[in-house]
């Protein structure tokens, strides 16, 4: 049997050396000869398989799209009640920022906020699908009486994704000097307990 790649497993090596290299020199500074040289390609190698940079990070993008999916519905899947559902949702999104490094310094990048629309729009998709599944299991918890009902369940959305997003630009800017599920596990703890329908608490 030959030992060439398809077409398809040498797309998957490119996208996961993208990944490697935008975490290592960063996402705005990452250029296609900087892949084809990791691989050990020729920069016309790498545009048969992806004709334009913009289509590369789009591949990207959906290769991270496809992962974080399948995080959260394995998440869901193995929990048991809303409480642990939710926590569970949030534990997985850190786990994939855990297991891919880059993902904050590409949320923030030029290459995602200027230049590559359709990149914009495949994160902000994402974003929002992730946001609907927390609001489903939030609702859960209001109907439970578990979670205060005068906060929106959209707004406790809000808060934990932005909980998920600081923690991750926190342990990016601190060259990872703390395990960042863990930390993002116990501050979801705390926020949690903030939004806990208190017996006899009064709505003033």
């Amino acid at each position: 049997m030959s030992g060439r790649q398809s077409a398809e497993e040498r797309k998957a090596q490119i996208v996961a050396e993208v990944l490697r290299l935008a975490d290592e020199i960063g996402p705005d500074r990452l250029s296609t000869t900087d892949v084809a040289r990791a691989i050990g390609l020729s920069q016309p190698a790498i545009f048969r398989h992806f004709p334009t940079k913009g289509a590369l990070w789009l591949a990207v993008a959906e290769d991270i799209a496809d992962r974080l999916q399948s995080y959260w519905a394995v998440a869901e899947a193995g929990a048991t009640g809303p409480h642990a559902r939710l926590k569970a949702l949030i534990g997985a999104q850190l786990t994939a920022i855990a297991e891919t490094p880059a993902l904050p310094s590409i949320l923030f990048s030029r290459e995602l906020q200027v230049d590559n629309p359709a990149l914009r729009d495949v994160f902000r998709g994402l974003l929002g699908a992730f946001q609907g599944r927390l609001v489903a299991v939030i609702r859960d918890l209001q109907a439970a009486g578990d979670l205060k009902r005068d906060v929106s369940p959209e707004d406790v959305a809000i808060l934990l994704t932005s909980l998920v997003q600081g923690v991750a630009i926190r342990w990016t800017l601190g060259a990872r000097g703390f395990a960042l599920v863990p930390e993002g596990l116990r501050l979801f703890d705390v926020q949690t307990e903030l939004l806990r329908a208190k017996e006899g608490a009064c709505d003033a």
